[in-house]
C-alpha cells in the first residue's frame, strides 16, 4: 500500500464523515424547536460538514493526482468566515424582532440587556 493510496483513503473517509455530518445537520434543522437552536445546528454542524468534505476533496486530489487546488482552500476559508457570522446575524435579528424562545428554554440571558431598549 503506497502513500498515495493511503491519502486517497483518508480523503474518501473525510468526505464520508462530512456527508454524515451534513445529514445530522439537516435532521437538527428539522427537529429543533426554535430559530435559535436551528441556527446553531445550521451553522456549527454544517460548517464542520463542509470543512470535512472540502478537506477530504483537497487531500484526495493531492494524493491521487498531485494537484493542489487553491479554489478548494479558498472555499474552506470562505465558509469559515461567512457561516458563523451569518448564523450570528440571523439569530441576532430574530432576537431583536422578538421571536419567542422555545417553551423548553429556561432562561433568557439577554433579557436584562435589552429590557430598556
Amino acid at each position: 500500500m503506497s502513500i498515495n493510496m493511503i491519502g486517497e483513503y483518508v480523503g474518501v473517509l473525510l468526505i464520508l464523515i462530512g456527508s454524515i455530518m451534513a445529514v445530522i445537520s439537516a435532521i437538527g434543522i428539522l427537529r429543533l424547536p426554535d430559530v435559535y437552536t436551528r441556527s446553531h445546528a445550521a451553522t456549527k454542524s454544517s460548517t464542520l460538514a463542509v470543512l470535512l468534505s472540502l478537506s477530504g476533496t483537497f487531500i484526495y486530489f493531492w494524493a491521487s493526482e498531485n494537484f493542489i487546488s487553491v479554489r478548494i482552500l479558498l472555499g474552506i476559508t470562505f465558509v469559515f468566515l461567512t457561516a458563523p457570522v451569518s448564523g450570528h446575524l440571523i439569530t441576532r435579528a430574530a432576537y431583536r424582532s422578538n421571536v419567542k424562545l422555545a417553551n423548553a428554554s429556561t432562561e433568557d440571558a439577554l433579557a436584562k440587556l435589552f429590557k430598556n431598549k
